[in-house]
């Protein structure tokens, strides 16, 4: 019995609709940044419950401004924390997206993996002089297994 966990019918409208709105995302978005790795590592960052705190902070030091010294840019905190807000229910739309694009691609390779395997068992049992034997060749070597070196070879 063949696999199909996902059948799809994507044609050229929905293709350029799709990279018209990857486009429309990539402009809109452009002020977003990449950061290296060493970057992440060094940051500090805001977790579930730190952002609580943050929150409170920025209300406290928006009520006490005459404590704030001048190379605290508070309504920059306040612009990033604003922005944070905009931002994150369509940040966890594409990350839904993204991860329901990963399963689809994944189960895609599946069905077609899942096929060729069935043909090529189809085609070692009756393939013989059905002009099969590229076919088997070509699957053959996914197959093959590499020779272990015996333990006691000689150097």
């Amino acid at each position: 019995m063949s696999q199909n966990l996902v059948a799809l019918n994507i044609g050229p409208d929905d293709l350029a609709a799709i990279a018209a709105a990857i486009t429309t995302l990539q402009e809109k978005l452009g002020g977003l940044i990449e950061l290296s790795v060493d970057q992440r590592r060094s940051l500090t960052k805001m977790g579930d419950k730190s952002e609580a705190f943050c929150r409170q902070a920025l209300i406290v030091l928006a009520q006490n401004k005459q404590i704030i010294p001048p190379e605290l840019d508070l309504a920059e905190a306040e612009r990033d924390l604003h922005n944070l807000d905009l931002l994150r229910p369509h940040l966890a739309n594409l990350r839904q997206l993204v991860s329901k694009a990963d399963d689809t691609e994944m189960a895609l390779g599946s069905d077609i993996l899942t096929a060729a395997l069935e043909g090529y068992a189809l085609a070692k049992v009756f393939g013989k002089g059905a002009g099969l034997d590229a076919l088997k060749e070509a699957m053959a070597g996914r197959y093959r297994r590499k020779l272990q070196p015996s333990s006691g070879a000689a150097a």
